[in-house]
């Protein structure tokens, strides 16, 4: 075996597709925390990512050292036991809490589920300045609406009639903004060629995607949940697991949630130059809308709906 650095390196190229992932299951099980390994790998092995994520939980942390465009490297750490609720939990229980996450750059809804500690670390945060003011927002009176205790049949109509409506309704016009101001301040703003793309990508991303969950995972969650009230086990759906169709959401949902990253960061936060006319204006103000609408949603599927339906199915297949 060779070692970087005294860490191992497992060349996930030499095995056969069958033995990929249960090898790299087996080699991080057979670390204690604080331990890594490193894979080393032909393609993004991100939906590894997903899958280890599903089965260990917030366990490990994910470091590429290597990414593309003919060699993926990844460092692979096993997390130390560490006390505390996990970035998604923490809003789950108070949604004000979003708004002080958002302040240090932490993402509370694809990366929800890593701990506070590990969140700090990794952007280089003060831990105990961001502590007291998650503090400040639990003292004060909160008028959020519990969504932990709703029953999921009715937040996933929720998210159907409230989230994906508005994306439906949104990107139309949100299309027609931001290809309005690409070809009028093109020349003089280029970054705004890209933002066109980039809402192009998110835009076929969520129309492909909402789908999915209207017509497969969320009806088989309204069924989780009918059975468990009528105290019949159900044998297992044609997918496996419910675990499958929640990975590749997920993965959906961080795709979506890059683009829009990449537009905040090439729009300097939706900062308006001096010549932005109305329809620059109005396209920045609803792509920051738009934004906040999709953190919302997918913190009410990454946080709530998805982890609680996992619980529910173990109770109910057979």
């Amino acid at each position: 075996m060779e070692t970087t650095q005294t860490i191992e390196v497992l060349d996930v190229t030499l095995l056969e597709p069958r033995l990929k992932h249960p090898t790299i299951f087996e080699w991080f099980d057979a670390r204690k925390g604080g331990e890594a390994f490193i894979i080393y790998n032909d393609h993004d092995p991100k939906p590894l990512y997903y899958q280890l994520l599903g089965e260990r939980g917030n366990t490990f942390q994910w470091e590429y050292l290597e990414q593309g465009p003919e060699v993926w490297e990844v460092k692979i750490s096993k997390l130390t036991q560490q006390e505390g609720e996990t970035v998604g939990e923490l809003v789950a229980k108070d949604f004000r809490k979003a708004q002080v996450f958002k302040k240090y750059g932490i993402d509370f809804c694809c990366g929800g589920k890593k701990s506070v500690k590990q969140v700090c670390e990794e952007k280089g945060v003060d831990q105990q300045a961001l502590e007291r003011e998650l503090e400040v927002t639990s003292a004060a009176e909160s008028r959020e609406t519990d969504f932990g205790s709703w029953e999921l049949p009715f937040l996933a109509d929720y998210i159907v009639n409230m989230h994906h409506k508005y994306v439906r309704e949104a990107i139309p016009a949100l299309y027609e903004y931001t290809t309005k101001i690409a070809r009028v301040h093109g020349k003089r703003h280029p970054e705004l060629l890209e933002v066109a793309k980039h809402f192009v990508n998110v835009a076929n991303e969520l129309e492909a995607h909402m789908p999915k969950e209207e017509r497969v995972l969320f009806p088989f969650i309204k069924q989780l949940d009918e059975a468990k009230k009528q105290g019949i086990k159900l044998d297992k759906p044609a997918f496996g697991s419910i675990q499958n169709p929640i990975n590749m959401m997920e993965m959906e949902h961080e795709a979506a949630g890059d683009e829009l990253v990449a537009i905040r960061e090439l729009t300097d936060n939706y900062t308006l130059p001096a010549d932005a006319c109305a329809t620059y204006t109005i396209a920045f103000k609803k792509l920051q809308e738009f934004e906040e609408d999709l953190h919302r949603h997918i913190h009410l599927e990454n946080n709530i709906l998805f982890p609680k339906a996992l619980e529910l199915e173990k109770e109910v297949l057979k």
